[in-house]
């Protein structure tokens, strides 16, 4: 039976990277993305890389919750019918903003960074529970340490600084990532997180040049924060793409879950405020009134 994969934003960068990486592993990959254009051009590199296993492109605005509902709908509906398991989900979409939006009425960095990929694995557990033993890997990030971990609101209190509430989101989706690995074993579904340490992607070209996206302390440093930024955004994404292929394949994780697969490609120790069982709590709530499974 075929080994297959899903990629969030799979299209370019650390996505693109982890899709080529999962079809040189024997996987048959379907990438999510925006831009037609560039989904027929990652299906292109993607079959090349694997001719017998062509790829594929699935079309959605991972902004969009009701576009989520709907992919969700879309990929278990085709692996009803084709019989095929779903192996590995991997949810790689994430973004960051140097000014508030607002998507669906919420803040955009945590629809994008937890609640779009919140509620995409949640549809998807009956398909992902059938195909087991299956992978989830959420992309995560080292900003979680700069992250006010108040989750009372979908909003922390204080100024929009675009890096903290990335990392806010990106703590938010590492505490569901644990939560839900506890919440799934003897299921056959393991729950990895995987840090891809930094790349020269779209999301930091220019972001991480702007100084409104840090806190008024940290402007006052930006000389020493932006070269920082530089040399953590400087490397291929194709490096930063090894803690997802390897959270995705690697057989010494088989039957391992819960696990946050480091920058290193190595398993690491979770950053301790994701792992309390308070802030997972009140991030559950969260996702379940921002995010409900039946669109109200």
């Amino acid at each position: 039976m075929r080994k297959t994969a899903v990629v969030t934003a799979g299209t370019a960068g650390i996505g693109m990277e982890t899709a080529l990486g999962l079809a040189a592993a024997g996987f048959s990959v379907t990438v999510v993305g925006r831009d037609a254009d560039r989904g027929a051009r990652a299906v292109d590199r993607i079959t090349a890389a694997n001719p017998e296993r062509p790829g594929r492109f699935l079309s959605a605005d991972l902004g969009s919750l009701d576009a989520v509902r709907a992919l969700a709908d879309r990929i278990a509906s085709d692996h009803a019918a084709s019989g095929e398991p779903l192996t590995v989900l991997v949810n790689n979409v994430g973004g960051m903003f140097p000014e508030r939006l607002a998507m669906d009425g919420v803040e955009a960095s945590f629809v994008v960074n937890h609640l779009s990929p919140y509620l995409l694995t949640e549809l998807l557990l009956p398909t992902l529970t059938a195909g087991a033993p299956s992978r989830i890997v959420n992309v995560t990030s080292a900003a979680v340490v700069a992250a006010k971990r108040v989750f009372d609101a979908v909003e922390p209190p204080g100024g929009y600084y675009g890096f903290h509430w990335y990392g806010r989101a990106k703590l938010a989706h590492l505490a569901h990532t644990l939560d839900l690995a506890t919440r799934l074993e003897g299921t056959g579904v393991s729950v990895f997180a995987a840090d891809p340490g930094g790349a020269a992607t779209a999301m930091t070209d220019g972001t991480m040049t702007d100084p409104k996206i840090v806190s008024p302390a940290l402007r006052l440093l930006w000389p020493l924060v932006r070269r920082k930024f530089e040399r953590s955004t400087s490397g291929p994404a194709s490096e930063a793409a090894r803690p997802s292929i390897v959270a995705a394949t690697d057989e010494a994780l088989t039957g391992r879950t819960g696990i946050v697969i480091g920058a290193r490609s190595r398993p690491v120790a979770p950053f301790r405020a994701a792992t309390d069982p308070r802030l997972a709590e009140a991030v559950r709530r969260l996702g379940e009134r921002y995010a409900p499974l039946v669109a109200t």
